[in-house]
């Protein structure tokens, strides 16, 4: 079979970050299909390549995560309509498979579908527009009508959907012109995401000595990830001599802020790494007892599911996180991390005493983080369970 996959920001894990299709992508290879992506990158011409089986098509449009809401939507519709005219050089494709964010792209398996009589499945990665219109970065009163007016036809247009977390399903499963969803969280890659020693990180040892307890956020740093939270932990956590080590791997536009930040609070306990590959990414992973899953306090949050987490949990770490909702239950109901209001750093302090007390409590936690993502995540059993669902 003959697939167009559609997706703006299409990673491998030499890149790193959110590889999610690439996990799917290389599975539709490995079931014996042909898998022509079509993406986006910043360099300012087309270039083609074939990574690994998936015939990847890179479109010259530009996005940067600290361009603003206007600048945004042109990258958007600059990429729906540049992913439209280079779709119809691939001649006969059976199947189309989109991914948002953002919603935009669905407008191109929407276009599709009417002129070429082809069905799509679309993937909601997040609820848009209702994440921006909480946020209040869509404010204007006719964009929200516009916005929801395209969710409604992209929605209603497919002919399945795939969502990524509980909460999304619930959510949509209110909506009457919706034909058919699957549940498919992010994944843990339990192949990869192996237990390392601390000796084959030596390149990070002097971040983090022996004898320290490490946490470490890993991802965009942006707005909505609210970080300050992490710094307020930091700044009491070296005021009272807690020894605790705080990383923060990424980039992202609130990255300058909290640096300053850092400098003016005196914090020596805080250390910030450019955004890594997948490799990389591993080795810091391999020094870290807790991860740190951050989001800003609004209920829009509590239905995301981030990739971080399920990172985390195949590198069998125990999970701190700040966000409420179906990540606070999965964590607490299988013992392998806490959650704790985010305003309430002293709140954090009083969770985490055991686990500094007790090494063994903190790798029972960490065991169970790893079956975990063994029994619930693994990659190849969730993609195996996408592709039947989408029967190819």
């Amino acid at each position: 079979m003959k697939i167009l996959y559609f997706h703006q920001y299409f990673k491998t894990p030499e890149e790193g970050g959110a590889i999610r299709s690439w996990y799917i992508a290389m599975a539709m290879v490995g079931a014996g299909h042909e898998v022509h992506m079509i993406t986006a990158h910043n360099a300012g011409k087309f270039k083609e390549e074939n990574i690994n089986g998936i015939n990847v098509y890179y479109l010259p449009v530009s996005y940067k995560s600290s361009y603003g809401f206007f600048r945004r939507i042109i990258s958007f519709l600059k990429f729906s309509h540049l992913a439209y005219r280079f779709s119809k050089k691939i001649k006969s494709p059976d199947f189309i498979y989109a991914s948002s964010t953002p919603l935009t792209v669905g407008m191109v398996a929407l276009r599709y579908k009417f002129q070429h009589h082809l069905p799509y499945v679309f993937e909601i990665r997040d609820l848009w527009p209702e994440v921006p219109i909480q946020l209040k970065i869509i404010r204007n009163p006719m964009l929200k009508i516009i916005a929801r007016y395209m969710e409604r036809k992209i929605y209603s247009g497919a002919e399945k959907i795939v969502v990524l977390s509980p909460g999304v399903e619930r959510n949509l499963r209110k909506l009457p012109y919706i034909k058919s969803m699957w549940l498919c969280p992010n994944m843990s890659d339990c192949e990869f995401f192996m237990q390392e020693s601390r000796l084959e990180a030596k390149i990070i040892e002097r971040i983090a000595p022996e004898g320290k307890f490490v946490i470490s956020y890993f991802g965009a740093i942006g707005k909505s990830n609210q970080l300050d939270y992490l710094l307020d932990i930091a700044f009491i956590s070296q005021r009272e001599s807690r020894g605790l080590v705080f990383l923060i791997v990424g980039e992202g536009p609130m990255k300058e802020k909290l640096m300053k930040r850092q400098e003016l609070s005196g914090l020596k306990n805080v250390h910030f790494i450019e955004h890594q590959n997948k490799m990389n990414l591993r080795r810091y992973l391999s020094i870290t007892d807790a991860a740190y899953i951050s989001f800003a306090s609004n209920r829009v949050f509590e239905l995301n599911s981030p990739n971080k987490f399920f990172d985390a949990l195949a590198s069998g770490k125990m999970v701190i996180s700040n966000l409420n909702g179906w990540l606070r239950e999965l964590i607490e109901i299988h013992d392998c991390g806490f959650y704790y209001p985010p305003e309430e750093p002293g709140t954090f302090f009083e969770k985490i005493e055991p686990f500094l007390t007790d090494p063994e409590k903190l790798r029972d936690f960490q065991r169970n983080a790893r079956k975990l993502a063994e029994n619930k995540f693994e990659r190849k059993i969730l993609t195996k369970g996408l592709l039947k669902y989408l029967e190819i």
